[in-house]
């Protein structure tokens, strides 16, 4: 796939974790309690992944290869989703959908940054340039402007 396809995939993603939220924040609100919605965001979530499987996996790893995969990597990022999503959808009615998403994707691309500096979590090493530094502050400054009061 070529670099522009993959760009378009990304945003695409983008997109739709953006819309998924303020629907699962209105579900959460729905049901009284932002981590019912998180369960029944991840058990559909789980469904589909399910039928998803079935159409595109052809190699499934033998037991010798599940047995290598360490221990933290079958539970982590499942715990950092319900942690991620739950804050999403309790903060969501309260700030609105645009200034949680700003908060949460300066969040994701601060810790991508130093994460991707250091190599971090196994992602090649992508140095943290002056560049990059001056994009991170803009963005972040981009995100106080848009959120602040009005005079």
């Amino acid at each position: 796939m070529n670099k522009l396809l993959i760009s378009i995939l990304a945003l695409t993603g983008g997109i739709a974790l953006a819309a998924q939220s303020g629907l699962n924040s209105q579900l959460g609100i729905s049901l009284k309690h932002p981590l019912l919605a998180s369960v029944c965001a991840f058990f559909v979530s789980t469904l589909f992944a399910i039928i998803f499987v079935f159409f595109a996996v052809k190699d499934f790893p033998t037991i010798t290869q599940i047995k290598e995969i360490p221990f933290y990597l079958w539970f982590t990022g499942g715990l950092l989703s319900v942690i991620g999503i739950g804050i999403y959808l309790y903060t969501i009615p309260k700030l609105g959908i645009s200034t949680m998403i700003s908060f949460g994707l300066c969040g994701q691309l601060i810790f991508a940054a130093i994460a991707s500096h250091f190599g971090w979590l196994n992602v090649p090493v992508e140095p943290l340039t002056l560049r990059k530094c001056i994009g991170l502050l803009a963005m972040i400054l981009g995100i106080i402007i848009t959120n602040m009061k009005p005079l």
